[in-house]
């Protein structure tokens, strides 16, 4: 006898495969994670939720977008997003002010930003007098400008006034009205407004400098209480970073969903290109200890901290060990 003459067996069926799917549903753990910043720097996150690399480590994520890192480590202490891609100085900031944040991976570890400026400026000199767009005080795009400025021979505060404006796209559209003359950004849209005449004053990624930019960050709290989940999570990142070391086209989708579909072609590329170096994107994943040493020497109250204290790093070196990060890359 057939299943469809056998109703009674049919509907047993029916509620096998019902309760089969919801178990799988149950196992999926949901959680919020944050990111600060459209650019390229949050490709790990936007790959891992674009391609299921989340969905295949149990992890039902929802990617949630703040205009700033000091708002989204603000998210991440008080839990509302238990995990968060945040530059390094809103980690370290947060923890001299007494919070347990901890980075988890090392995500970006160098200053892939550019210094640009309206079209008509063309010199630092020219800067002189003008207003620079950061995203908030105490920032990373505030610890690159002030960088930036150094380099270029221009005093922040004294030369050049720093004003918050936000988001990328925000100081972007800031200084191509006019309401400010230049502002820091890194790729698509340090791509994308070069093609709409702005001017670079400092090419950062040429001058060397280590820095922990942005990264998977949580708390200690968190960390004891979920460990199998910050597990989870790095081993998505590890994942989503061998994926765009590997996979154009994944890359250029994910890029594409979160950035916007109307970009075209060459900046997706040109941004995705960008990522793939060992100096950008490492492959480990290690929080830099170097870079972090960077951000601590900028800050009046660093002296009284190190390294280690802003970083969880157990995660990623087990990983190592066990073998799983080489063999991503072993696969054909």
């Amino acid at each position: 006898m057939g299943i469809s003459k056998n109703p009674v067996l049919f509907l047993y069926i029916l509620l096998a495969v019902i309760s089969w799917n919801g178990l799988g549903r149950a196992q999926m753990i949901r959680m919020n994670v944050g990111y600060s910043a459209i650019s390229g720097d949050a490709m790990p996150a936007w790959v891992a939720k674009d391609a299921g690399i989340f969905e295949k480590n149990g992890l039902d994520v929802q990617l949630v977008f703040f205009t700033g890192g000091t708002t989204a480590v603000m998210a991440l202490v008080s839990s509302d997003t238990p995990i968060a891609q945040l530059a390094g100085p809103a980690v370290v900031n947060s923890v001299i002010a007494g919070s347990d944040a901890q980075l988890i991976v090392g995500g970006v570890t160098s200053l892939n930003y550019y210094l640009l400026s309206r079209s008509e400026i063309k010199t630092p000199e020219q800067l002189k007098g003008g207003t620079v767009a950061i995203s908030r005080f105490g920032s990373a795009s505030d610890f690159i400008a002030r960088y930036a400025l150094s380099k270029i021979g221009l005093n922040p505060g004294k030369d050049v006034t720093l004003v918050q404006i936000g988001s990328t796209t925000a100081r972007v559209d800031a200084t191509l009205t006019g309401r400010v003359q230049a502002t820091v950004v890194n790729p698509p849209a340090s791509i994308i407004a070069q093609k709409r005449g702005m001017n670079v004053l400092a090419d950062l990624p040429k001058l060397g400098l280590v820095y922990q930019h942005t990264a998977a960050a949580t708390t200690k709290k968190y960390i004891r209480e979920h460990r199998d989940i910050v597990m989870r999570y790095v081993k998505s990142q590890l994942e989503a970073v061998h994926r765009i070391y590997t996979d154009k086209e994944a890359s250029i989708r994910a890029l594409a969903r979160f950035i916007g579909r109307n970009l075209d072609r060459e900046v997706l590329e040109q941004t995705w290109e960008n990522m793939r170096s060992e100096a950008v994107l490492p492959k480990k994943q290690y929080p830099s200890v170097e870079g972090l040493k960077t951000i601590l020497a900028a800050e009046p109250k660093g002296k009284s901290f190190k390294p280690e204290d802003f970083f969880d790093a157990s995660f990623v070196k087990e990983l190592d060990q066990s073998g799983f990060t080489d063999g991503l890359y072993k696969k054909r």
